[in-house]
């Protein structure tokens, strides 16, 4: 007899959610003309409005003391960007490239896990006056929750290698909710409704967009089945899976993620 299973909750796109790329735009939440770049390794105690900006000049904290936030990596811009405008949509690709493998390498996740964990991160360029001077840098955070978090919990002395192995269930996402959609997203040590339990890779860098309905229903397709496999194969289970549209993937991600119901 087929395994029974049904579909709770279909996703739409959710702008890197999951994979915590905020790539903003607006005004900046500095306002001065200091254009030197921020150091790597800082901590801040940083907020779902702070990351909402295009810019932060929140004071560092030290990292023993309770933070949310630690720049794991700061650069400058490739030279294209020189006489770019503020929020050049290039700007915003280039970062989510930079940083999301960069905070793989940082935190020793994979692709599957990065977008399965609690952490996020968050890119910053400078202030829009210090972009005027001439100021072309960049700064990625690793941040203690992603967009659909109540709040964000604290990290660590250092986020460095915090993925590697098993991590612990405080780092993965779960969410609390009749559905995945709109849910909220909580550590998995918390009480929770569902769990990221896998990911489908849905192409290579190199393919074009597939188009909605068809990552749709591959998503549908994979995760029916990963979804079972991960339940051990009962004969009834709820499963749900997030997945992007053609913004995302000509960003870079090629990947859907699927949810377990863990009534839990």
């Amino acid at each position: 007899m087929p395994h029974a299973w049904r579909v709770v909750a279909v996703l739409a796109a959710l702008a890197f959610a999951l994979s915590g790329c905020f790539l903003s735009s607006g005004s900046g939440a500095g306002s001065g003309a200091d254009t030197a770049a921020p150091d790597v390794g800082a901590c801040r105690l940083l907020t779902a409005s702070d990351v909402s900006q295009p810019s932060n000049d929140t004071a560092p904290v030290g990292c023993d003391q309770r933070h949310t936030a630690q720049t794991f990596a700061v650069g400058s811009l490739p030279s294209r960007f020189a006489h770019a405008s503020y929020d050049a949509a290039d700007l915003a690709t280039f970062a989510y490239q930079t940083c999301s493998q960069r905070f793989i390498d940082f935190t020793g996740a994979d692709e599957s896990l990065a977008m399965r964990t609690i952490l996020s991160w968050a890119w910053f360029r400078p202030s829009k006056s210090a972009w005027e001077a001439g100021a072309r840098w960049y700064r990625c955070d690793v941040v203690g929750g992603g967009e659909q978090a109540r709040s964000y919990v604290p990290l660590p002395l250092s986020a460095k290698g915090l993925l590697l192995g098993r991590p612990k269930d405080q780092w993965m996402v779960c969410a609390q909710g009749a559905t995945v959609s709109g849910s909220v997203k909580v550590p998995c040590a918390d009480k929770h409704d569902w769990r990221a339990v896998t990911t489908i890779v849905l192409g290579t860098a190199e393919d074009d967009y597939p188009g909605d309905r068809v990552v749709q229903l591959r998503t549908r397709d994979f995760c029916s089945k990963s979804v079972g496999a991960w339940l051990d194969y009962p004969v009834d289970y709820d499963f749900g899976y997030s997945w992007f549209h053609e913004a995302e993937w000509n960003a870079g991600n090629r990947r859907s993620v699927c949810w377990a119901r863990t009534r839990s």
